[in-house]
């Protein structure tokens, strides 16, 4: 069993750096070792978690799964050895959070009316922007993020992989040559969020074949809720989270392009200082936005 706790905790860093040759770094293991613990895991449940390419890993559906709990348990220890120091939990002080703009349009906000509800003596700022914030210039206590991590100076926690999908309304779609595969899209008009590359990666369903596309957008917007707007308006196509979408979908309003493929499926973390001056209060922050946060990206599945 002890085998087996340390491979998924190896298999749990290999998800989070985006890498084996990351997570031996960050586990100050080797490569070779790091893929011993992979293939042994593997081996145990009896399956493919994740396949490996020189340039980028792709977790399996089973991969997918196993990956959220791996990062709970992580977590869970992580939790125990702060409460071992110490870090008893707090009910009261101010929280300064950030996030991505669209969650102000998602259930998450319910979440932190909850919250607010239930400690009173806990102060929340939220900010809510699509382009990342600084948190030790702009003072976050707390962050989620969408995409891989380039700042190893704080810690982060992985909460679930969110799926995105490429859609255009109905009309747009009547008005284009017929695409087989992402590259025939580049003559199609896009809706680009400003502050991210404007490079579209795409899986086949059958996992068999990658293809990634660099366009040129027909508009540029600084937000999210102006590219789904845009979008439904007939403007452009867009890749665009999937719960953002979702009633639009459902109801017609667009129509999800190239479903034979898949678009590469973004991790979303939680990321604080490491060394925060409140670290108790963020922790307990924390541990009640990590299953919500999990739940509302696992209802698309």
């Amino acid at each position: 069993m002890l085998h087996e706790l340390r491979a998924l905790a190896v298999f749990s860093h290999v998800v989070q750096e985006g890498s084996v040759r990351g997570a031996a770094r960050a586990l100050k293991l080797s490569p070779s070792v790091v893929s011993h613990h992979l293939r042994a895991l593997e081996e145990r449940v009896g399956t493919v978690l994740l396949y490996r390419s020189t340039r980028r890993l792709v977790l399996t559906p089973a991969g997918e799964r196993l990956a959220a709990e791996a990062q709970a348990m992580v977590a869970s220890a992580e939790r125990g050895l702060d409460e071992a120091r110490g870090l008893s939990a707090m009910s009261s002080g101010t929280l300064r959070a950030t996030m991505p703009a669209f969650f102000a349009e998602t259930p998450i906000c319910d979440d932190f009316a909850k919250f607010a509800r239930a400690n009173p003596r806990v102060r929340l700022e939220l900010g809510f922007s699509e382009a990342p914030r600084d948190l030790l210039r702009d003072g976050f206590d707390l962050a989620l993020r969408m995409g891989k991590l380039d700042d190893s100076a704080h810690k982060s926690r992985l909460l679930a992989r969110m799926r995105r999908v490429l859609v255009a309304s109905p009309a747009l779609v009547a008005t284009q040559r017929p695409a087989r595969a992402p590259r025939d899209l580049e003559t199609w008009p896009f809706v680009h969020l400003g502050s991210r590359r404007p490079i579209l990666a795409m899986v086949s369903r059958t996992r068999k074949e990658t293809s990634q596309v660099t366009y040129v957008a027909s508009l540029v917007v600084d937000s999210a809720a102006a590219m789904r707007a845009l979008v439904v308006a007939g403007a452009g196509i867009a890749t665009l989270p999937e719960v953002f979408v979702r009633r639009d979908l459902a109801e017609g309003r667009v129509v999800e392009v190239l479903p034979s493929w898949i678009v590469a499926a973004v991790p979303v973390y939680a990321l604080w200082p490491d060394g925060a001056v409140k670290p108790a209060l963020t922790l307990r922050v924390l541990d009640f936005l990590a299953p919500r946060v999990a739940a509302l990206f696992a209802a698309q599945a």
